[in-house]
């Protein structure tokens, strides 16, 4: 009886998540403020709490971490990574100073103590990969001339989270000075040696990984990223460090393929992810913090244009493109999800959950809408200042979704 049950609320959720899927792709729609709906839905306190299958969603749920993570280090090489860090290095302290201290702040002034305020910062800095790439594309700004400084910020941030997340699971776990140094330094021993052997042996690697066999290929990555996981988590480094070490390692015709068969398998276990983050966040405490998270993300709202348009002038690019790199960085979401998974895992403060749901939730949905409007408003404002007639400005919404790369 326990396993039928299993199977009908777990296949039950499935289904569901794929519904509200088709719904959010239908009105271009990001699909993690559903996902998290969904688990508040089935979670204490919400419609119809699950009993059954929560152990199993939690383990899918950690797949969902290591599958997120491993995806985004494929998208980079070593190269790339290296090449990065020295280019916009400035870019990505801008961004940490003023995107990182509001979240910190914010803590602090709620009473909830300095573990908590690292994790929170960690929230508000760290904008949303996915969505923002899914954004660009649907905007056709890929060619644009201010694209490849989003991805260059957004590079930085997923490469200092290598170093963040091990930081953050030595606090969360309680370990003291010496132990969380000595896990910070495995850690960045662990990411200098990968990025090293990467670098000098990317291409043995991959050929050693390489199969024409899409299984067999597909078997060995999942194998190899699931393993290096769990060694990385036994040395309280974190899993998603170690699976984004590996998705670095990986490289070439190999990291393509890989990228193409794991794409369903993380797109279905991070569904998992967000719906079991949702069923540990009782629906009746997000309205005592809606209000903070309301103000924190129109806080961070500012200063993520402010940081890409920082950005986007010390790369030369012209004003229009400045607004626009802003605007999109604006999105949070599945990471800032994963930093406050770790904390409501280790109970540090029963209300950092619910604050982060609410947050990313109101910024999984601003996200796009900035990043579509930022630009014109800037345009028809800096008119309006200079007195010039606002009809005769360029910068309407769908100009700014299909406008010229300057």
């Amino acid at each position: 009886m326990h396993s039928a049950v299993l199977l009908i609320e777990f296949g039950s959720i499935i289904l569901g998540l794929g519904l509200l899927g088709r719904f959010a792709g239908r009105y271009r729609l990001s699909p993690i403020p559903l996902y998290l709906l969904a688990g508040l839905a089935f979670g204490e306190g919400g419609l119809l709490p699950l009993g059954a299958s929560e152990e199993f969603i939690a383990t899918g749920a950690e797949i969902g971490v290591i599958l997120l993570l491993l995806m985004l280090g494929l998208e980079y090489t070593a190269s790339d990574l290296v090449s990065n860090l020295k280019a916009h290095y400035p870019s990505g302290l801008v961004d940490c100073a003023l995107n990182a201290v509001p979240g910190a702040a914010a803590a602090l002034l709620l009473g909830w103590g300095p573990v908590a305020a690292v994790v929170l910062a960690g929230v508000t800095w760290i904008s949303s990969s996915g969505v923002i790439a899914k954004v660009l594309g649907d905007l056709g700004r890929v060619g644009n001339r201010e694209t490849p400084v989003i991805l260059s910020v957004l590079v930085l941030e997923d490469l200092a989270m290598a170093v963040y997340l091990p930081i953050v699971t030595a606090l969360v776990a309680g370990a003291g000075l010496l132990a969380g140094s000595v896990t910070l330094a495995v850690a960045l021993a662990a990411a200098g040696a990968v990025l090293f052997v990467a670098l000098r042996y990317g291409r043995v690697i991959s050929r050693f990984v390489s199969s024409d066999d899409p299984e067999k290929l597909l078997l060995v990555v999942l194998g190899l990223t699931i393993l290096v996981a769990g060694v990385a988590q036994q040395l309280q480094v974190s899993a998603a460090v170690g699976a984004f070490l590996v998705g670095i390692a990986l490289s070439g015709e190999v990291a393509e393929g890989a990228h193409t068969l794991l794409s369903p398998l993380r797109d279905l276990f991070a569904a998992v992810f967000f719906v079991f983050f949702g069923l540990h966040t009782d629906p009746a405490s997000i309205p005592p913090v809606l209000l903070p998270a309301l103000a924190l993300a129109l806080v961070t709202a500012a200063t993520k244009i402010a940081t890409g348009y920082w950005a986007a002038r010390r790369a030369g690019i012209s004003v229009k493109g400045r607004w626009r790199a802003g605007g999109a960085l604006v999105a949070r979401g599945e990471f800032s999800i994963v930093i406050a998974g770790l904390a409501v895992s280790a109970g540090i403060e029963p209300s950092l959950g619910p604050l982060a749901t609410a947050y990313v939730l109101i910024l999984v949905v601003l996200g796009p809408l900035t990043a579509r409007y930022t630009e014109p408003l800037a345009t028809w404002w800096s008119h309006r200042r200079d007195g010039d007639d606002p009809a005769n400005a360029s910068g309407t919404p769908q100009a700014a979704g299909t406008s010229a790369r300057d």
